[in-house]
């Protein structure tokens, strides 16, 4: 945890936020007390949560003639003649 008064907030915002979306809480104070924790909202985990789940929903569709269109197709329940 770091602690930076409100000014040396002021000057360096950009720096505190990326010091949070790296997992560290930063602290500000004002007359040497806290008064405000910056704590990152960001998912811990990356993009490989949504990635994986796609590859295990994902559907292809099936056949000689198989691209989106069919797949759209066939998921409206519309069929190509």
């Amino acid at each position: 945890m770091s602690e930076y008064t409100v000014a040396e907030a002021r000057d360096n915002f950009t720096k505190l936020i990326d010091r949070a979306l790296a997992g560290e809480e930063v602290t500000i104070t004002r007359r040497g007390k806290p008064v405000v924790a910056i704590v990152s909202k960001a998912p811990t985990r990356g993009l490989s949560i949504d990635l994986d789940w796609l590859d295990r929903v994902r559907v292809s569709p099936s056949g000689p003639n198989a691209d989106g269109t069919s797949l759209v197709e066939l998921m409206r329940g519309e069929e190509r003649y």
